[in-house]
């Protein structure tokens, strides 16, 4: 079975278990007896360790072998998910979910690292656009399934499902995804300063994380704003707001498709420029007085540029230090889930003092500029 089909697998499965929480905090309110705000926190005690956790996993995976810690966390991430399905009550399931979450974080940062290895650096951003597409998938599929089984089964069959699911892919990585050429180091604290010092050596790894750091807060921020944002324009619910979102990702499969003849066309620094112009004026679009369908339109071509400057970052990354990529994925990773969690914060703050309207107008303006700057500040270096 070829590796990087293997890697795609875990990928989706760390992906698939982020996303089932969130449409389900209702009914995990209801049947939980707690608020509402208080099963929120499920979500967070997943996120939070997941972007934690890669400070750690990161030289754990350069120190046992990349492999074997794809292995090990996705073993862990079911037996997280399976705890959560059977946990008696709401403090049992927010201890099973951030065990989920703590061992999510070390597959697709380390699945990215080990393409770094394996890959030769001119075919490397067409691998990882394939296996973001499985990634993408994960996410669409994670909440979109949990949304339609909730409503007939309850939550536990969800996680139980998830659980399953996650299983499967993890016994399909102890058999398929070898570790024979992997050396192994003993793992120490020392080891591990020395391997971010060297990464953080390299003068553009402070820009490249920077600037996975702005996506995450100016990008993927908005996301909690949609359904306020989409009243303006005519929508009802939820259910608009689901379309919108899910309409990010498609861009972003779409983004797979063509990547190999954007690159002949346009280089890295040129996608990251396109695809920064693109997302940015998408989210000032947003903002004009049409209807929803169009906003949802507006949010694909976000989404497939979000995807040229993104890609073009994580491939950047695996170059930061070629003895460490466990480690500088891992504060890549990290930086991009800070952002996220920081995100929905600063558009609520710029939301109460400006309204959502100008919110994302300033946001777009501020990711236009994000491409351009990251370019000139990583080609200088």
């Amino acid at each position: 079975m070829p590796f990087l089909f293997v890697l795609a697998l875990g990928g989706f499965a760390s992906a698939f278990s982020l996303r089932t929480t969130d449409p389900m905090l209702p009914i995990l309110a209801q049947d939980l007896g707690v608020s509402l705000s208080e099963a929120a926190l499920l979500s967070s005690a997943y996120t939070l360790p997941y972007a934690v956790m890669q400070l750690v996993l990161g030289p754990v995976g350069d120190a046992i072998g990349k492999s074997r810690l794809i292995r090990l966390s996705l073993i862990v991430l079911t037996v997280g998910i399976a705890l959560s399905a059977v946990a008696p009550n709401y403090w049992t399931v927010l201890a099973a979910r951030v065990l989920a979450g703590s061992f999510a974080g070390g597959v697709i940062p380390a699945a990215l690292a080990l393409v770094g290895d394996r890959v030769p650096y001119a075919e490397r951003q067409f691998a990882i656009s394939r296996f973001l597409v499985a990634v993408i998938l994960g996410q669409m599929s994670g909440s979109a399934v949990a949304g339609a089984m909730v409503e007939l089964t309850g939550w536990r069959p969800v996680f139980a499902l998830a659980a399953a699911i996650v299983g499967v892919i993890a016994v399909v990585s102890v058999l398929f995804l070898k570790a024979s050429d992997e050396t192994r180091t003993a793992l120490s604290f020392a080891d591990a300063r020395d391997r971010y010092r060297l990464v953080l050596s390299n003068p553009a790894s402070v820009f490249v994380f920077a600037t996975v750091l702005g996506e995450g807060i100016l990008m993927f921020g908005a996301f909690p704003f949609v359904a306020p944002m989409l009243a303006g324009h005519g929508a009802t619910g939820s259910f608009e707001a689901g379309i919108t979102i899910a309409a990010y990702a498609v861009g972003g499969v779409f983004y797979s498709f063509v990547v190999r003849r954007l690159l002949g066309t346009l280089g890295q620094w040129g996608m990251m420029r396109v695809g920064g112009l693109l997302c940015g004026l998408a989210y000032v679009a947003a903002a004009a007085p049409v209807p929803w369908p169009v906003v949802s339109l507006f949010f694909l071509v976000a989404g497939f540029s979000f995807y040229m400057l993104h890609n073009t970052m994580q491939t950047q990354a695996t170059e930061l230090a070629p003895t460490a990529r466990g480690s500088a994925l891992a504060l890549f990773a990290s930086a991009f889930f800070l952002g996220q969690g920081l995100g929905p914060m600063i558009y609520g703050v710029g939301a109460d003092a400006i309204g959502l309207t100008a919110t994302f107008v300033a946001a777009g303006l501020l990711i236009m500029t994000l491409g351009f700057a990251a370019v000139r500040l990583i080609r200088r270096i």
